[in-house]
């Protein structure tokens, strides 16, 4: 009588898996290379600017991690704040849809689904993938924003006392 719903739990949390880790690269690797493939001679563009976004979206989130110290629903580790994967795959997910909107949904499906399986396989709570997916989404809007792109650093250091400096740095534009 319950080996449905463990069926159906278990594939849903192999589904989970599987877009939580091969799925991601997968999707993220598509956002950043399609444009190459897609848009002729816009496409190496395109391409720079959606690897921008992912990459000062995905440095931000590691910062925030850093300043948060929030722990993990599934282990002891503390930088579950805010989710990484979520940020990363709503910055590709808004460049791609700034250039595509016609596929604005797919993207912004894969996304949530991606920000979803990570609540799922509980490595986060909803609040984080919420603030991951914001963080990704604004990344991507200011990078748009910008003429050329923009690159943003981190900068996270600590003194002998145990005090810690935290910021960003633009380190150059493109």
């Amino acid at each position: 009588m319950f080996a449905p719903k463990a069926i159906a739990d278990t594939f849903d949390k192999d589904v989970s898996e599987f877009v939580s880790g091969g799925g991601t690269a997968l999707y993220l690797g598509a956002g950043v290379a399609l444009p190459l493939l897609l848009d002729g001679k816009q496409g190496g563009q395109r391409s720079l600017r959606a690897l921008d976004s992912l990459g000062t979206s995905t440095l931000l989130c590691i910062a925030l991690k850093e300043v948060t110290d929030v722990k993990r629903p599934d282990s002891d580790a503390r930088d579950s704040f805010p989710s990484c994967h979520a940020t990363a795959a709503f910055a590709i997910a808004t460049v791609q849809s700034h250039y595509h909107p016609g596929s604005a949904i797919l993207w912004y499906s894969g996304a949530s689904l991606i920000a979803y399986s990570r609540v799922n396989l509980n490595r986060h709570r909803v609040t984080e993938v919420l603030a991951g997916a914001a963080l990704g989404y604004l990344t991507a809007k200011l990078e748009l924003s910008q003429k050329h792109g923009l690159i943003l650093f981190p900068i996270i250091s600590s003194d002998d006392s145990g005090g810690s400096l935290v910021g960003l740095q633009v380190v150059g534009s493109f």
